[in-house]
């Protein structure tokens, strides 16, 4: 069955009637708009200006929206006026709505959005980098917002269950299989596979066991592993490194994959990690090498069910699979 079309004035009018469902009163993305205005130019003068509405309109507008909600959103000074405490938690939440709108709108609409919108959240793989690049390069956009965050496992799936990324990048293995599971099924997220692969360790190339065919964990005793930090979710199923069990004398915990990746230069230490390198990224100073262990790891990305994904969203997904598909995997 064909999309029904929805005209530019049955839209509005929803902006407005959405005010009195049920009988009490409701913010509006009117409103949202507004308040977003109002932080950006940190004046109502001006906000007033760009919205092309009076100021005593504004000023009202902000003042209904704070009663509505109960909190005091602005302080207002003689120099101006800024977020409180609440507004700037309120304007995260008020930017998402917009930007979910805007969606809307380019997909039922058919209007052409004033920006393309995309949020990724990852662990710290290169592939998920150079797909990102690649999707941009490809979007031919004149305006965009795009989030591309590296973070930990747990906030890649609390982003995604809050909807704050559409999608998000992170592997499961015979270990943490069933407890990711588990949270996924609970959080209403969808596991989709990307690849297989075989566990491998990053070394730099003057590293002794660098031209080596393989390395084994016992080989590996006397250097320093390295692995990223999981915060105040620090269980080994959250644990960006498969084998996250397994001891290791010398240990560096970092939050970025620059740091890790000097640190491997520097100390000739390592991590382990699914052998896909990127040299136009990550240099040639770094190589990767098989790790000899019976396992593997499945890389996949994750989404929210109860969203779709944006045209943009489809599109960096493709770019993921084309830029896997250029790598020999073992």
């Amino acid at each position: 069955m064909p999309h029904r079309i929805v005209s530019r004035q049955k839209w509005d009018k929803m902006d407005t009637d959405i005010c009195d469902v049920g009988g009490s009163k409701k913010m509006t993305l009117k409103q949202l708009r507004y308040m977003m205005a109002v932080a950006q130019y940190k004046s109502i003068n001006e906000a007033a200006k760009k919205l092309f509405i009076s100021q005593p309109s504004l000023s009202n507008a902000i003042k209904e929206l704070e009663a509505e909600i109960g909190l005091e959103l602005f302080t207002r000074t003689a120099k101006g006026i800024t977020l409180t405490a609440e507004g700037t938690e309120f304007l995260k939440y008020a930017q998402q709505v917009i930007e979910q709108a805007e969606l809307l709108e380019q997909r039922y609409l058919d209007k052409k959005p004033a920006k393309q919108l995309c949020s990724i959240s990852t662990q710290h793989y290169a592939f998920a980098v150079t797909a990102f690049v690649n999707m941009i390069k490809r979007s031919a956009a004149d305006e965009y917002k795009f989030t591309l965050r590296e973070t930990r496992t747990h906030e890649i799936i609390q982003d995604v269950k809050n909807l704050q990324s559409e999608i998000g990048i992170l592997y499961l293995d015979s270990f943490n299989r069933k407890a990711l599971q588990k949270i996924l099924l609970e959080n209403h997220i969808e596991f989709h596979p990307l690849f297989e692969a075989s566990p491998h360790v990053f070394v730099s190339v003057k590293h002794p066991l660098a031209g080596n065919e393989t390395v084994t964990l016992k080989e590996l005793e006397d250097y320093p592993y390295l692995s990223f930090e999981q915060g105040e979710y620090n269980s080994f199923y959250f644990s960006e490194e498969i084998l996250s069990t397994v001891f290791h004398r010398k240990s560096i915990l970092v939050s970025d994959r620059a740091t890790l990746f000097n640190l491997v230069i520097g100390l000739n230490g390592y991590t382990i990690s699914t052998g896909v390198l990127n040299a136009d990224l990550n240099g040639t100073d770094i190589v990767s090498v098989p790790l000899a262990v019976d396992e593997r790891m499945v890389i996949g990305w994750i989404a929210n069910k109860k969203a779709r994904l944006s045209v943009q969203g489809e599109a960096y997904i493709e770019e993921l699979q084309a830029v896997i598909r250029s790598y020999k995997l073992q």
